[in-house]
């Protein structure tokens, strides 16, 4: 996510600069370009909205620790990936990697892109995706829901690129599996 014109690109520039000399202002500044995002990436890679929160906010408690660390010009695929290891640690630390976890995930309603009528649908493929192995499920997640390139999901889990590619495939695989019965019901009604 980048300023629109070149003005706006100083000024990013400039912002990440002082974020790392420890601006409070600057840091409030990156917090309001990448917040929602994060926060969706956390809560559906955690499974559930509690742990996706907490995870949250220790991204951005890391993120503001290790600002002196950014080295590089991709501000976002360093913050996603500080945001990945938050929420493995965390997984390892509850020790839920395995667990389904049936809870609601309506304050997601709104970035997922089915029509708001379907919340049926909605909630079935966000139970779907929870029930994803975490490898595909993070990748599903960056590709499908946060619009990263192949690269850049490879670059931020630390995989070659073809894995990326078919962490994405199998995810899809398995989901169209898990939901095809849902699907094939709604056409028979």
């Amino acid at each position: 996510m980048r300023f629109k014109n070149s003005h706006n690109d100083e000024e990013y520039k400039n912002a990440l600069e002082q974020f790392q000399q420890g601006s409070a202002e600057a840091f409030h500044i990156l917090y309001k370009l990448y917040h929602q995002r994060v926060y969706r990436f956390c809560i559906k890679l955690m499974g559930n909205e509690t742990a996706g929160k907490d995870a949250f906010q220790e991204t951005f408690m890391r993120m503001y620790e290790h600002r002196r660390d950014f080295r590089g010009t991709n501000f976002q695929g360093w913050l996603f990936t500080i945001a990945r290891h938050t929420c493995l640690n965390l997984i390892r630390s509850r020790k839920t990697f395995d667990s389904l976890n049936e809870e609601n995930h309506e304050a997601l309603s709104s970035t997922n892109k089915l029509d708001e009528s379907d919340v049926i649908m909605r909630n079935s493929i966000d139970k779907a995706i929870a029930r994803l192995p975490f490898e595909l499920r993070e990748a599903l997640l960056l590709r499908e829901y946060e619009e990263y390139s192949y690269q850049e999901i490879a670059d931020i889990i630390g995989i070659d690129i073809s894995l990326a590619k078919v962490r994405v495939h199998r995810a899809r695989l398995i989901l169209r599996k898990i939901l095809s019965p849902i699907v094939q019901e709604r056409h028979e009604a």
